[in-house]
């Protein structure tokens, strides 16, 4: 008997507002379609529990590679998303709580044996900055604290740092503070939400200039190439959405060892697709919830990065 195709659930933002020739998400379903899988989307509110099950209001969907016209989507119905064998999480951050209630919400399928990628209560788990504290030699000079005073005195330690939120994405309300700049309180304050609420503090690496490089590892086993994603002039930060170019390159032997050391406890939390940031030679974030640059490597090294992780998928479900 011929095998039924793979149903496959893909929560993520408005499939409409995405851009087709940089979304790694839409990589992976353009991939998934030519498999003869099945394709879902759905949105977040868009899912609810009742009866004994979740469910959500989805869009069975089609996809095709061109920068216009790149989806189609049958009328929205209801499904039994427990019918489903895989679920990609693919929200973007803000890490908030409406995407920690969609955790939980996806944990009820992953624990009736839906495949959820990546694992619900690891993505809670595993703060994209905070994550990187279980490898402390890995990482620059790192303080984490709500307190003002404590970050002055890290400034005036470490001479050049950059300052940002744990919950952010794309650059947004990152400073590169230096010892004696007038600003310093001013910036501090209005991150840390006046002493309420934790940032992170790193030591600057000047290596930056080089590119904040992002490696893709799937299932702890990382791709071949980074994005090393080069600031714009005058800038220092290395995120695309803060107009950084993005130029692949092989791995380097530091990069392979920093993979290395955080391979056994992604496999371990079961975080099958992940990002790693390094600059130079170390780590800045392990990103968890919506791993991006798919189609800039896949495009310049004419490689396919989502056959590879649905290659990976795939053996996943035989052992289930």
């Amino acid at each position: 008997m011929p095998m039924k195709p793979i149903r496959l659930g893909v929560l993520m933002d408005d499939i409409s507002n995405i851009r087709p020739n940089k979304d790694s998400s839409f990589a992976m379903m353009l991939e998934a379609q030519k498999r003869g899988w099945e394709i879902y989307t759905f949105d977040s509110p868009d899912m609810f529990y009742a009866d004994g099950r979740v469910n959500a209001h989805s869009n069975r969907t089609s996809v095709k590679d061109s920068d216009v016209n790149w989806y189609s989507t049958e009328s929205s119905k209801v499904i039994n998303l427990h019918s489903l064998d895989v679920v990609l999480m693919r929200k973007d951050p803000p890490f908030d709580m409406d995407y920690i209630y969609a955790t939980y919400l996806l944990e009820q399928l992953d624990s009736k044996g839906v495949l959820v990628v990546n694992k619900p209560s690891s993505l809670r788990d595993a703060n994209e900055k905070l994550f990187t504290l279980n490898f402390p030699d890995c990482i620059p000079k790192t303080l984490v604290s709500s307190k003002i005073e404590k970050l002055n005195g890290f400034i005036n330690e470490i001479k050049i740092v950059v300052v940002k939120p744990l919950d952010g994405m794309g650059g947004t309300d990152i400073f590169k503070l230096s010892k004696g700049d007038k600003n310093i309180n001013k910036v501090l304050n209005k991150i840390t939400n006046n002493e309420s609420r934790y940032i992170m503090a790193q030591e600057f690496l000047p290596e930056i200039k080089d590119g904040d490089k992002r490696i893709l590892l799937i299932n702890g086993k990382p791709v071949d190439y980074a994005l090393a994603r080069l600031p714009a002039e005058g800038s220092f930060k290395g995120n695309l959405a803060a107009g950084a170019k993005g130029v692949g390159q092989l791995l380097s032997e530091r990069d392979r060892y920093l993979c290395a050391q955080i391979a056994p406890i992604l496999i371990e939390k079961e975080l099958v697709f992940v990002g790693l940031d390094v600059i130079g030679d170390y780590i800045t974030e392990i990103n968890v919830t919506s791993p991006t640059c798919i189609r800039e490597l896949d495009k310049q090294f004419e490689i396919n990065i989502s056959s590879t992780l649905l290659d990976e998928i795939e053996k996943i479900l035989a052992l289930r």
